[in-house]
């Protein structure tokens, strides 16, 4: 797409109307709203859901099987934004990749409210991870055309879309893992499927007035000779896949390990291929084939923050299940509450950092020093959360304000790495893949989770001390060696800070 078009959607767009930001920032600051309130709902429960016996709601899975399963879920709901992007770069346009993510999402969750067997709770899964990829890539896109590359508000403003997904977030277990722990999980499911109609509500109704343009284009739209190739292999590619299970699930071929370690391939190997591909792309110009090789090191900084950021719904959910203090203070605490704490801090410090960015104006940290800063921060995360079992033996109740403390100091590093991200992608795509290099971005957390998935059968309560400690002091030593690596890769990005 041409810098002329680019302005054309920007002038499209009411640049006033939302906290000074363009007015289209609240339709998608709403849309994701719902949408993560949704997600976030769901999963506060989810893994709970999962290995609850079957008297108490739950479908009586093995805890490290509900763990595994619960990565693999996140990793492949990440994944499934290379779908998402490319259908929205060569299809169908970001706006119409939203609205169908957003049916199959609501669909997802609805399958969950259902009581049934394990059949109907894969179902579930396989639409929310389809509807995601094409819904959350392509949302964070949008937001990132309703704003001239040069507009300094372009930070803050994605400071102030983050913090509308973390508001869903917050809010979310606090009614869906309420519901669903101490009602009835389906019914915690339910709520979950009318957040999401909410968001597509907002969306459908406000669109045409608040993002002008911004959406409906294809950037890099199939010639008419392309799209019957192209069709006809992805019929061929899905009915290739679709013989491949048919056979090897009943001869006990695809298990469940092998199935997690396959997903593990695929998180490494995919984003591999994708830089490849765009590097090589003829319609990749040298300025962008540069900012390619400076977004290799934040994409490895970036798995290994979410690598510890993502086990707060896995590790640290099983932690506050079992490990920690939930009669407090005179509060009967539920587990799920945990899964508040991280978007509670984002929505009291997000703004705190949008105002510092801009505060500091052309004096902020580069991009790759923002990263170092969060990968500092999570490894200390995991650090604090060895301490109880130092202290006081593996055996006891952890006082529940060591995982607070936890998820705070993880929080400060979320803040230097998730939104600034975001917006780099933005700055850094090649504009033949603006929506695929958001994919890209999401691929980070799917390969984090991937990784996350062979790292699960690691833990257990006797070992905890080596475990977060090993991974946390990794995460420090790869922060240290990012800053000082800072200054070259600042050269590679080509004039974006």
């Amino acid at each position: 797409m041409s810098d002329l078009n680019k302005q054309k959607i920007v002038s499209s767009v009411p640049q006033k109307g939302f906290f000074g930001h363009p007015k289209g920032l609240f339709t998608l600051f709403f849309t994701e709203f719902w949408e993560r309130f949704s997600y976030y709902g769901m999963r506060a429960i989810l893994v709970f859901y999962m290995y609850y016996e079957v008297s108490e709601g739950g479908l009586g899975l093995d805890e490290n099987t509900a763990l595994a399963i619960m990565s693999i879920y996140g990793s492949l709901v990440y994944m499934s934004g290379i779908i998402g992007g490319w259908l929205a770069d060569r299809i169908f346009g970001t706006s119409r990749a939203i609205f169908y993510g957003g049916i199959l999402i609501m669909l997802g969750h609805i399958a969950l409210a259902i009581p049934g067997n394990i059949a109907l709770f894969f179902v579930s899964m396989f639409l929310i991870v389809i509807g995601t990829g094409l819904l959350k890539p392509n949302v964070s896109s949008v937001v990132g055309d309703i704003y001239s590359p040069q507009d300094n508000r372009r930070d803050a403003g994605f400071s102030i879309f983050y913090m509308g997904i973390n508001l869903g977030g917050f809010l979310s277990p606090l009614v869906v893992g309420t519901v669903g722990t101490k009602v009835s999980f389906h019914l915690g499911f339910s709520i979950a499927a009318v957040g999401m109609l909410l968001g597509l509500l907002v969306f459908v109704f406000t669109k045409k007035k608040n993002l002008g343009l911004a959406g409906t284009y294809v950037p890099n739209p199939l010639a008419p000779n392309e799209k019957k190739k192209v069709f006809t292999q992805i019929g061929a590619g899905v009915a290739v896949l679709a013989i491949l299970l048919a056979v090897t699930i009943p001869t006990g071929i695809l298990t469940l390990n092998v199935f997690v370690g396959l997903v593990g391939i695929l998180g490494i190997l995919i984003p591999t291929l994708y830089f490849t591909v765009m590097y090589r792309s003829p319609k990749t110009t040298d300025v962008e084939r540069s900012r390619l090789i400076a977004y290799i090191p934040l994409f490895i900084a970036s798995v290994m923050f979410w690598a510890i950021q993502e086990q707060g719904s896995t590790i640290l959910a099983s932690y506050a299940d079992k490990r920690t203090q939930l009669e407090f203070a005179g509060l009967s605490i539920s587990p799920a509450w945990f899964q508040s704490l991280n978007p509670l801090f984002i929505i009291m410090l997000a703004p705190v950092f949008a105002w510092f960015w801009v505060k500091l104006g052309d004096r902020q940290p580069s991009v790759p020093k923002k990263f170092s800063f969060a990968l500092l921060f999570a490894g200390l995360s995991f650090l604090v959360i060895l301490l109880p079992a130092y202290f006081g033996g593996s055996d006891s109740l952890v006082n529940p304000l060591w995982l607070v403390l936890s998820y705070f100091i993880v929080v400060l590093g979320e803040l230097c790495l998730s939104p600034v991200g975001l917006s780099a992608t933005t700055k850094l795509a090649p504009a033949a893949f603006s929506a695929q290099t958001m994919s890209l971005w999401f691929l980070s957390s799917a390969a984090a989770q991937a990784i996350n998935a062979q790292l699960v059968k690691f833990y257990s309560v006797e070992n905890e001390m080596l475990y977060f400690g090993t991974i946390g002091g990794a995460a420090i030593v790869l922060s240290i060696i990012l800053f000082a690596l800072s200054p070259k890769i600042q050269v590679f990005m080509k004039g974006v800070r």
